[in-house]
């Protein structure tokens, strides 16, 4: 009896095994079958970068593309986001994220589909803007997997919720969107979120670790007050050009001997602005800091700190209250860490498509942040994973490792080139990840 027993799990077992390798050479087949339209799409989006709430052309594709699809569309979320849910039976909700939105960085990559487009920032000024941190990729990725899984959806069971999100760059557009009533206008809650961002590692090698993976941040402007006047009398004005410079220096002492140097933590100027012509002290200088922590409590040392370094040059310079220093807090999101259990899980889904070698898992956190998780943190249930995913060229990454470069290139820069082949291997990928989420038929 015991013996006709193992057997039977042996057949049930190689049956399954056997089922699972077909569906997963269903899908590459899928991924790279339809890459010539993906690239199209890459390329077209690519071309027509759009910052942050502002991504409506990239919106409109989405959803039209959702909608020819058969998914149940909802747009608008978040001024610019759209969902699409496909219900296939009873199941986990799993929910896929992609985020859409460019950078205000001049493209120098010299490609055929090299950005020109400029945009018009919330301030008026007008940048130059490209995708360089692949969210063009991310997009193509979403609509990649959003076919192989309306295809193969006989193949598993539960609900499938894909994000287009706005905003990541300004770390705003998923509370957006679930402050936009996301969930109360008809998005399932899900029981796993997973998100991929392309990062400049060879093609073909991903990083997918659990536990803490991203930092925490902040986002915050500063306004520093004075008097304005001539500049050959600063006698007569309260310069903040000078209040502003002093800032900037004593800030780095509050990392430097505030906080342990084993316990990492980041506090990074990006802006100076203030005044217009040579001879004229202005009568206010801007500072726009980024914050980066891991823990409240760090956080909490470097706010503290900046209020009493500005607080401490208002009294140096003799300033009545009504010209202290202003903060504004514009943004925050919290750490980044993954789950333990779908990451393994994930993992040893993509052992189908990707090198056991390549699958990168014993990596420190990385100190940029996202906005990915904030889609769920809020839920009762917020089990996520996100994953990096390699797009820079194979040669050219190890022609850059050979130079003793740790990357050839890397975001935010106007040199980042996503290669074509990364389109339908990030498909595959995601879509290989998605149907170990999903339960089974």
């Amino acid at each position: 009896m015991k013996k006709r027993i193992c057997v039977f799990l042996t057949f049930t077992v190689l049956a399954f095994l056997s089922t699972y390798g077909q569906v997963s050479t269903q899908i590459r087949q899928m991924a790279y079958a339809d890459s010539f339209r993906l690239v199209s799409i890459f390329k077209d989006i690519h071309l027509n970068p759009e910052l942050g709430f502002m991504e409506i052309r990239t919106s409109g594709i989405v959803s039209k593309e959702f909608r020819t699809l058969g998914y149940e569309v909802i747009t608008g979320i978040g001024k610019t986001g759209v969902v699409g849910i496909l219900r296939n039976g009873e199941g986990p909700v799993v929910m896929f994220r992609a985020d859409m939105d460019c950078n205000p960085v001049k493209e120098i990559t010299g490609l055929s589909y090299a950005s020109t487009k400029t945009m018009k920032k919330e301030d008026g000024t007008e940048v130059p803007v490209m995708h360089a941190c692949g969210h063009d990729a991310h997009v193509t990725w979403l609509l990649g997997i959003a076919k192989i899984m309306m295809t193969l959806k006989k193949e598993w069971r539960g609900t499938l919720v894909l994000v287009a999100q706005p905003a990541e760059e300004i770390l705003l557009g998923a509370e957006a969107m679930v402050n936009d009533k996301m969930y109360e206008r008809g998005v399932p809650l899900p029981d796993y979120l997973l998100g991929m961002h392309t990062f400049p590692i060879p093609v073909g090698t991903i990083y997918n670790a659990p536990g803490n993976r991203l930092a925490g941040s902040d986002q915050l402007d500063i306004t520093f007050y004075g008097i304005g006047g001539h500049g050959a009398h600063p006698e007569n004005t309260k310069d903040p050009i000078i209040m502003a410079c002093n800032a900037v220096l004593q800030y780095q002492t509050i990392i430097s001997r505030n906080i342990s140097a084993q316990d990492p933590a980041v506090l990074t100027v990006g802006a100076f602005l203030s005044g217009s012509v040579n001879n004229v002290i202005p009568p206010s200088a801007l500072l726009k800091l980024n914050l980066r922590w891991f823990n409240d409590k760090n956080r909490n040392i470097l706010i503290n700190g900046i209020k009493r370094i500005n607080e401490g040059i208002a009294i140096a310079n003799d300033l009545p209250k009504e010209l202290y220093p202003a903060i504004t807090m514009k943004g925050m999101v919290f750490p980044l860490v993954n789950d333990t259990d779908m990451v393994s899980k994930i993992n040893t889904a993509l052992l189908e498509v990707i090198d056991s070698a390549k699958i990168i898992k014993n990596i420190p956190a990385e100190m940029v942040s996202e906005d990915f998780h904030h889609l769920v943190i809020h839920n009762k249930k917020a089990i996520y994973d996100y994953m990096w995913v390699g797009i820079a060229n194979i040669d050219v990454a190890a022609k850059a490792t050979a130079q003793g470069k740790k990357y050839p290139f890397f975001n935010h820069n106007g040199n980042y080139q996503v290669d074509l082949s990364a389109i339908p291997l990030g498909t595959l990928i995601g879509a290989t990840a998605l149907f170990k989420m999903l339960g089974k038929p």
